[in-house]
């Protein structure tokens, strides 16, 4: 970070979803800043150091979200979400509770507690279908999925609390996120690993061509590390702002990996977006934040990663 980064608010930050991928990668950022951090979450956080409390159960359980916010917190990370598109499809009115109904929560349990910001993990799937047009904050919001909806649905109650109450709200639009620790996932950036590991390759839908944004896992942290205590409310795009094709991710994976990784081209998912575009560029300006990792020097971490701790098998 530059020096002239402010630092995060005083006092606790609690940070929901704190086990998972990004969570501990925002936990590992508040701690390196001497920030104390309260983990709420349904997995164990596992050891940790000094300054990491951890609040186990559900976000839906009153008494989990009162223990969450008993050491008068100043800040929220709220990260805990249903995030699969497919599930949400399938279990709607699920997908509606645990986004939705828990935000909206945690939102009055931030009123009633005097919390003074509060963080959103968000997506860019609240836009909906976009062509190949460049998504920024004042792309309207047209989701296609439940998942998508529910998010702008948050997205909406952030607002209505800034409006109503002066919360300081912030809705962090994540683009795809990857780093070490995402091994227990099945997207393609894990894929392409396990093919490298065993020689393998990996499909591919369609001719490949259709475009995504990533953003390493370090970065996203640093873009919540700045988040905290700036004045930023709305919706903010946090991603690399460089669009690229699936055939050049598979090209940047031979190339951190050094191995040849094969593809395997397999007709297209009905549905799938032909592209992703973003402008990080209020980001850029607001939070004085930007990418610090080459597509190339990221999939380097997550292959040493993959290399110490291969798990499971899997495809994007």
């Amino acid at each position: 970070m530059s020096p002239d980064v402010r630092r995060p608010p005083a006092g606790l930050v609690v940070v929901t979803g704190g086990s998972g991928f990004v969570g501990r990668a925002v936990v590992a950022a508040l701690r390196a800043a001497d920030i104390e951090v309260i983990v709420v979450d349904r997995e164990p956080f596992g050891s940790h150091g000094p300054g990491v409390a951890t609040v186990l159960g559900d976000l839906a359980d009153p008494a989990v979200r009162e223990q969450a916010l008993s050491g008068s917190p100043s800040a929220i990370v709220h990260l805990a979400a249903a995030t699969s598109v497919l599930r949400s499809t399938e279990e709607p009115s699920a997908t509606y509770r645990a986004n939705v109904e828990i935000t909206q929560h945690l939102l009055e349990a931030a009123r009633r507690g005097g919390v003074g910001r509060f963080l959103l993990a968000s997506t860019n799937a609240v836009v909906g279908e976009v062509g190949h047009a460049t998504i920024d904050e004042t792309t309207p919001l047209r989701p296609l999925t439940p998942y998508g909806a529910t998010k702008a649905a948050c997205e909406m109650l952030l607002a209505g609390y800034a409006g109503a109450y002066g919360l300081a709200t912030c809705a962090l639009r994540f683009t795809n996120v990857y780093g070490p620790g995402m091994g227990h996932k099945d997207s393609f950036v894990p894929r392409l690993m396990r093919a490298a590991l065993a020689g393998g390759s990996v499909q591919v839908f369609g001719d490949g061509t259709q475009r995504r944004d990533l953003v390493h896992v370090s970065d996203v942290a640093q873009a919540v590390l700045r988040a905290l205590p700036s004045a930023v409310t709305g919706p903010l795009i946090v991603g690399s702002g460089r669009s690229i094709t699936v055939l050049d991710l598979v090209d940047a994976a031979r190339s951190a990996t050094g191995r040849p990784i094969g593809v395997e081209h397999v007709p297209a998912k009905r549905g799938e977006m032909p592209a992703v575009l973003v402008d990080n560029g209020r980001a850029r300006t607001e939070l004085g934040w930007s990418p610090a990792l080459s597509l190339t020097a990221g999939l380097g971490t997550v292959w040493d990663d993959f290399r110490r701790n291969p798990v499971g098998e899997g495809q994007p």
